[in-house]
Formats: C-alpha cells, sequence, structure tokens
C-alpha cells in the first residue's frame, strides 16, 4: 500500500479513552478535535483518506481535494456525504457496520429498566432523607413491575432490533415488532401493524432509520393508542417520535414514561421541549451515547483503519 495521508476531522466524537493506533499506523496522519465547515477544504487539502463522523462533505469539499481517494465515515449512516457526487468522481465511500449492536442493546435495557424499575424516584427518595426518616426497611408506596410476562413490542427488527428482542425474551417478555419497510421478515416473532403494536404493547422500543416512512411516525395521536402504564423507548434516530408531541402525552398523562437517546437537533438545544417535563422521572435522556461503549469505539477504530487498509 503507497502511502497515505490521513485526516481525521472530528475525532473527539471518539473520545480520548482509545488508541487511534490502528489508524495513525497506516500513514501520515492528521487528527482535529472538531472541524467547522468553513474550515472543511484547508484542512482536507493534499490529504488521500479523510476520516468524518459528522462533518459534511458535499460537492464542493470533494471538488477542493484532487488527491482525494476515499471518505471513510466513522459511523453506520452516511447522510453527511454527498454519495452520488463521490460516485460520479469516483470517489470511495466507507461506513462501518455492527459495531455497536450490544452497547445500544445495552443502553436500550439501562432506560427501560430504570423507566420500570423507578430508579429515578426511588434513589431520590434516599439521598433527600425520606427514606432515613421513614422509619421502615423498605419503601413499597410506589410500586414497580416486572418485566416478565410484559409484552415488548419493537419498531424496526434489524441487526439492533433483533437483539433487543432477543434480551426482551430472556427476561420472559412476549415480543412483537412493527416492519417499518411494510414487509414482515422474521419467523421468529409475530409482526402487528403500528396501531396494534402501540395499543397491545407494554414497552416500545425503536431501532429504526429516520427516512420517509418513520419521519414523525409516532406523534399525539399514536401516543393515545398506548397504554397509560406504556413506555417508549427512542434509541433510532431524533424525528422518528414527534417531540414536542412527546411531552404533550407525558404531560396530559397519556402514558407513563419515556426515553431517548437521539434528538432531532444534536446537541439538545436550550429551550427545547423535553426541558418542559413537569414530572423529570418520567423522562429519561441521554447525549446519544447509545453507540459508544468504550468497546464499541475501538472496534469502530479498527473498522475504519481495515477500511483504509483495504481500501
Amino acid at each position: 500500500m503507497k502511502h497515505l495521508k490521513i485526516v481525521f476531522l472530528d475525532a473527539n466524537t471518539l473520545g480520548k479513552d482509545v488508541s487511534f493506533e490502528p489508524i495513525s499506523s497506516l500513514g501520515e496522519y492528521k487528527s482535529y478535535e472538531s472541524t467547522l465547515p468553513e474550515q472543511v477544504i484547508e484542512r482536507i487539502s493534499g490529504y488521500d483518506v479523510v476520516i468524518t463522523n459528522k462533518v459534511y462533505m458535499g460537492r464542493k469539499e470533494i471538488d477542493s481535494s484532487p488527491e482525494l481517494k476515499l471518505i471513510c465515515v466513522a459511523a453506520t449512516g452516511m447522510n453527511n456525504v454527498d454519495l452520488e457526487y463521490a460516485r460520479l468522481k469516483e470517489i470511495s465511500v466507507k461506513n462501518a457496520i455492527d459495531y455497536s449492536t450490544e452497547s445500544v442493546v445495552q443502553v436500550t435495557f439501562m432506560h427501560i429498566l430504570n423507566l420500570v424499575g423507578k430508579a429515578h424516584y426511588f434513589d431520590e427518595y434516599v439521598k433527600n432523607g425520606e427514606y432515613s426518616e421513614s422509619g421502615c426497611f423498605t419503601n413499597a408506596i410506589v410500586p414497580f413491575a416486572e418485566l416478565k410476562g410484559k409484552k415488548l413490542g419493537i419498531i424496526g427488527l434489524g441487526h439492533i432490533g433483533s437483539r433487543v428482542a432477543e434480551i426482551g425474551a430472556a427476561f420472559g417478555m412476549q415480543i412483537a415488532y412493527y416492519p417499518t419497510s411494510g414487509i414482515a421478515h422474521s419467523d421468529k416473532y409475530q409482526a402487528y401493524s403500528l396501531e396494534k403494536l402501540l395499543s397491545e404493547c407494554d414497552i416500545i422500543s425503536i431501532h429504526a432509520p429516520l427516512n420517509e416512512r418513520t419521519k414523525n411516525l409516532v406523534g399525539y395521536k399514536e401516543l393515545e393508542m398506548m397504554k397509560p402504564q406504556g413506555l417508549i423507548i427512542n434509541m433510532g434516530r431524533g424525528g422518528i417520535i414527534n417531540e414536542a408531541d412527546l411531552i404533550k402525552a407525558l404531560n396530559d398523562n397519556l402514558i407513563a414514561g419515556a426515553a431517548t437517546d437521539v434528538f432531532t437537533k444534536e446537541p439538545l438545544p436550550a429551550g427545547h421541549p423535553y426541558f418542559s417535563i413537569k414530572d423529570k422521572g418520567k423522562l429519561l435522556l441521554t447525549p446519544h451515547i447509545g453507540w459508544a461503549s468504550r468497546e464499541a469505539r475501538k472496534c469502530l477504530i479498527q473498522k475504519i483503519a481495515d477500511n483504509i487498509r483495504y481500501m
């Protein structure tokens, strides 16, 4: 393999606790913690390989660098690259797949267990001194439920959704799914219509991509179909659940709780409707971390390195 010049435009998205040596050992390597749109053209000049997680690579950026041979996306989704134009210019674009399944599944069940187990309430009950003053060794005032016997509805039964189904079944849950493509493809789990899934399942877990079929898939009308004790988890993409409708549904007590790791705009802007939740224990928010366990990020770096090595 010829000597390569490699630049990573937003390396801080992968953290500082993992080694980039699998990539840096492949050639002359330069990394930037982050890159603004107006900095891209200057920073990619003269490089054979550009690595980007979220920095946009469009027509003008591609045209600015005649040496460019490969764009590596440090993620699965490639909507930050003009794929059609890259193909026209005979520039390879490679993403990374199947590096974060276990990480996303773990965060999914972290949210489910925290919501079902009323973790926010019990943690606060102890920390605010109520437990110390109660005179009782336990708290049976606020009940929590078991997952066994509950019905888990999965929107998007791909690699991640299928793994969520396996773990749910291990808890003794009944599993159903809604195929966002409209085509049932599993012989292991029962496919439901969206309406049936929402109305019959106790917990809804979203693991679908954002596209024309899933944008605003779940709004106030759909949330009204759910059980009052129902929970909904979004680990797919922001925009699949209408965010204003979700907060209204929670504040109107249509459902018991929700959790989301993804947002329509990231990072979440100040003044977002989610900050107007009346009962903070009903809404759990994490900053798009589902993919980002240390193990997943190490795997991602290796997959990027492999994409460069075999370009």
